[in-house]
């Protein structure tokens, strides 16, 4: 195939699916770049359509970055769904967690377009990245076993989120390499699993002495 074919047919879209092709160019952009390098005129030259063609689909680059954080989340929920269902010694929470790092660190753009934007926040409720985004943490909760009163199944949930999210970005930044303590990423990521575990268990426990 002549080269300004081979071209040609990488940078457009196939016909009636422009949304779609903009969501997955986008997410390509905050792989390479970070979600700062998202650009709706950018992408409309890279796929071969005209300026206003986009905007059919999405009000403004605020609109598109919904979509793709959207389409991050379900991404990144197909990710640790996967890393449960594989066969392995550790506990589910210990996966998710140790599939949270891999993924942030790995794939630092998209993860800092997910956690580190306001696209969530400026969404409005009920919308497809609200769902997403719950979705995943309904993973967190499942892998943690039962609820308990006073929304303590929650709670666990949210300290174990926070502070995996915490070691990816200071790592990522170079912040946390674990020479003061002599422990590795994965190592401080185990002991908080272990940490959030064992209140989760005491606390399942006294609910159930309760009763």
């Amino acid at each position: 195939m002549p080269s300004e074919l081979l071209r040609k047919s990488q940078n457009t879209y196939h016909h009636g699916d422009l949304r779609e092709a903009m969501v997955q160019a986008a997410l390509r952009e905050a792989e390479r770049g970070g979600p700062e390098t998202i650009s709706i005129k950018a992408l409309a030259k890279e796929l071969g359509v005209s300026q206003p063609a986009p905007y059919r689909h999405f009000a403004d680059r605020e609109a598109l970055l919904v979509a793709v954080t959207a389409e991050a989340f379900r991404q990144f929920g197909a990710v640790l769904r996967e890393a449960i269902r594989k066969p392995s010694r550790r506990t589910r929470l210990s996966r998710i967690a140790r599939a949270t790092l891999d993924f942030g660190l790995k794939r630092n753009g998209i993860y800092r377009l997910m956690f580190a934007t306001r696209a969530k926040a400026g969404a409005p409720s009920g919308s497809e990245l609200h769902q997403a985004a719950g979705e995943t943490f309904e993973l967190v909760l499942e892998a943690l076993g039962p609820p308990v009163p006073g929304f303590l199944r929650e709670r666990h949930a949210l300290a174990i989120w926070s502070g995996v999210h915490g070691v990816v970005m200071l790592a990522e930044q170079g912040l946390l390499t674990g020479t003061v303590a002599r422990i590795s990423v994965e190592e401080l990521v185990e002991d908080m699993v272990r940490q959030t575990e064992l209140a989760h268990a005491l606390a399942v426990k006294d609910a159930q002495g309760g009763e």
